[in-house]
């Protein structure tokens, strides 16, 4: 083992005989490390990692006996003469590293168990080949840690223990535990230790697997069938600081319109502009408030994307136009697959300029879609994610609001796509095995930057599919779930897990995409999707439909009442979105996220908090009308009763159907609206501000909720203390926006 460093460096080369590992320091408590293939120089280049995150940061390097120390302020990193890795806090506690030899399997997991060969060999790929390029570690785990991250896999919040696969899959059996990949890759993973935290974001985009400690408690292990074992380790007090550092690598979500975080209205499918104009009277009629009906499929003429289906949609100008007048928007989909057909201007142009994938004779490579047999845009390619942003002028022509991009696994009718069908990452030549991950997110990257250069407002897309970084560009929902109460169940720690991974602003279809809706189940679906960042309901076709009126007025009550509780929280949770600009931080968060230290938290997979203020401890159980409540440390308030209630401990909550259990903690303010019917400019007239007792400090932002102008500092933002006893100061602290017509002040007593 030859190492070389030189002071002022934050590199450090680390030759063995037959490898080398680089580490580079990015900032005191992030660490790069990288195996180099044979003849690689220097990383590969991410997908996920844009501009330049390396801070500057003093490191030290120490000669030990068996191998070298490197230091800075935060972390400490050994190599050892075997190849072994270890990762030690700022105090010198071990965090994990490799297991030696002897201790289950080789030094970095050259090893591979029966599971993992079982993997590699799936899906075409030859074992033997797939053997020679993997990429394999093993590390270990204490008997205390928990594990939280890995986007929106199935199954409970703390996945210690449990398998999963990063292969973006579009699967339509309902999605149950076992499942061990959905349509999202986030290779990112958090430890939260006895004393401390950590994460590994594994960047990879092949297909890999991790296994955290199923076989034995004792380790994890990560293994891809190919590409580099290149991955970042972070280190911090809790997992908060985690997800900041995951986040400043990643990105963060900008700041969203506002009417985005009000109610979405969506069917597989409105058929026709009667239909959507009967929508949207009946939501005025049975005054539930709305800002966004989903165009699925069926507006295109023969699914072909960026067309009008002019028969069923003769005018969608007016009817646009009609809409934005009592206050709606519309959102169309888009799926990748482009219609082979001569005469259909964008697969024309497509073909000729060569911006779709080709197989391995230079063929255009095609497979069959909604559209029938379709071809598949390469989207690791500029020029190409450029020309696919400039199609979307056609939809904002006619006055669509925001893009859902589905079908971007990407899916296929006819046979998964073949491992070899050549797709570029950016000029050079790649293949479907290696791009599969990231194709959701280059279409979505498209899509956001094309329609930024098209309009000056915040763009508005949604995806299915996404790999590490695509928040920066996309909101996400979990894809196509089931009318079932198990996956009501599952909502919870999917979207904790999706936040923790950078996704904050997320959501589930409220009550169910597939199977048939009953009205309990709905009902409480709303209660969970109230406080979700996506608060859309989306059914399929051929099930039974989900608008709010059709369950009679019992049903309806409850769900407008909730629909207006968002309308009325929307401040909050704007402020949230502001929030996690500053820290990376959620909105809708676990408790664990909050109260780290606290075990009981740990494995709490039906309770979130929304901000720091909220807890929420929704019903998930059929004909369940009391609710057992786990309460953190310090005094809440019920948000329904207003009754002081004590933390520390359990309590039983009454939940008859219109009640969700809701808490607030003592010091809070919670910035809240007026009721209304969906955002506009009248947003600015009246601001409510509910104060509870306690001591507390709140920061509210302000600013037009539409374009980008807060970035020229057009924006306000207030400091509001709550002194405990009934006083309340708001100091503004940066102005650059109209002040509010109005501010009220409630103090609950």
């Amino acid at each position: 083992m030859i190492y070389h460093f030189e002071e002022g460096s934050q590199e450090c080369r680390i030759e063995f005989r037959d490898r080398t590992i680089l580490l580079t320091v990015i900032n005191e408590a992030v660490c790069r490390v990288t195996a180099l293939n044979r003849g690689e120089q220097k990383p590969q280049r991410s997908a996920a990692i844009e501009g330049d995150k390396q801070k500057q940061t003093a490191i030290r390097i120490q000669k030990e006996e068996t191998g070298i120390r490197l230091f800075t302020d935060k972390i400490q990193i050994t190599v050892e003469e075997d190849g072994r890795i270890g990762f030690f806090d700022r105090e010198g506690r071990f965090l994990t590293g490799y297991l030696s030899e002897g201790e289950e399997s080789g030094s970095c997991g050259e090893e591979l168990t029966e599971q993992q060969k079982a993997f590699i060999g799936r899906e075409g790929h030859e074992t033997a080949d797939a053997a020679e390029n993997a990429v394999s570690v093993k590390m270990t785990l204490d008997e205390a840690d928990c594990i939280y991250g890995l986007g929106d896999k199935t199954g409970v919040l703390n996945k210690r223990e449990y398998e999963y696969e990063m292969w973006n899959t579009d699967n339509p059996a309902p999605h149950e535990d076992n499942f061990k990949a959905l349509y999202k890759s986030v290779p990112f993973m958090m430890v939260l230790k006895e004393q401390g935290a950590y994460g590994l974001f594994f960047d990879n985009t092949e297909k890999s697997v991790f296994n955290l400690g199923k076989e034995n408690t004792k380790y994890f292990t990560y293994h891809a069938v190919g590409g580099s074992l290149d991955y970042y380790f972070m280190t911090g007090d809790d997992l908060a600081d985690i997800i900041g550092e995951y986040t400043g690598l990643t990105g963060r979500i900008p700041m969203p319109m506002l009417w985005t975080l009000g109610y979405h209205q969506s069917r597989w499918s409105y058929m026709n502009e009667g239909e959507v104009r009967e929508l949207a009277e009946n939501m005025k009629k049975y005054e539930i408030p709305c800002d966004c009906i989903h165009l699925d499929i069926d507006y295109m003429e023969q699914y072909k994307v960026f067309t009008w289906n002019r028969d069923s949609f003769s005018e969608p100008e007016r009817m646009i136009e009609d809409l934005g007048r009592q206050g709606m928007k519309i959102v169309t989909i888009v799926d990748p697959g482009v219609k082979k057909e001569e005469g259909y201007s964008v697969f024309d142009e497509g073909v000729e300029k060569k911006y779709f994938a080709t197989d391995g004779q230079g063929n255009l490579y095609v497979n069959e879609v909604w559209p029938g047999d379709a071809v598949y845009p390469d989207f690791g390619r500029t020029e190409v994610r450029e020309w696919w942003g400039r199609q979307h002028k056609a939809l904002l022509e006619k006055g669509v609001s925001g893009i859902w991009n589905d079908m971007n696994e990407p899916a296929s009718f006819n046979g998964p796509l073949p491992d070899d069908v050549v797709f570029y990452d950016e000029e050079t030549p790649s293949c479907h095995k290696t791009m599969h991950n990231v194709y959701g997110h280059y279409m979505s990257k498209a899509t956001y930057e094309g329609l930024q250069k098209l309009d000056d407002r915040r763009p508005f897309v949604i995806t299915r599919a996404c790999y590490s970084g695509t928040q920066k560009y996309a909101v996400v929902w979990t894809g196509d779930n089931n009318s079932l109460w198990t996956h009501l169940r599952m909502a919870i720690p999917q979207l904790c897990n999706l936040g923790m991974s950078g996704f904050a602003f997320a959501g589930t279809d409220v009550g169910g995409f597939g199977s048939d809706v009953t009205s309990e189940l709905l009902v409480r679906w709303y209660q969970v999707g109230c406080f979700s960042t996506l608060f859309r309901n989306h059914s399929a076709m051929g099930t039974r439909r989900q608008e709010p009126w059709l369950f009679g007025d019992e049903s309806l009550r409850i769900i407008r009442k909730y629909i207006r509780l968002r309308y009325e929280l929307l401040p909050y949770f704007y402020d949230l979105f502001y929030e996690h600009q500053k820290t990376g931080l959620p909105v809708m968060r676990p408790l664990v996220l909050e109260y780290s230290r606290d075990k009981n938290t740990h494995n709490l997979n039906d309770e979130f908090m929304v901000g720091s203020n909220l807890l929420v401890s929704p019903v998930v159980e059929q004909g369940q009308v009391k609710k057992l409540v786990y309460l953190p440390e310090g005094t809440w308030y019920d948000y329904w009763t207003k009754e002081r209630i004590e933390g520390g401990g359990w309590i039983v909550a009454d939940a008859p159907l219109d009640i969700c259990p809701l808490y607030v903690k003592a010091g809070a303010v919670l910035p809240k609206y007026p009721v209304r019917s969906h955002i506009d400019e009248s947003k600015d007239e009246k601001l409510i501000l509910e104060v509870y007792p306690g001591e507390g400090t709140y920061y509210h932002y302000q600013d037009n909720g539409t374009d980008f102008a807060y970035e020229k500092g057009e924006y306000n933002l207030y400091r509001i203390v709550n002194s405990g006893n009934g006083d309340v100061k708001m100091e503004t602290e940066h102005q650059g926006y109209r002040e509010y017509g109005e501010i009220e002040i409630i103090s609950v007593k």
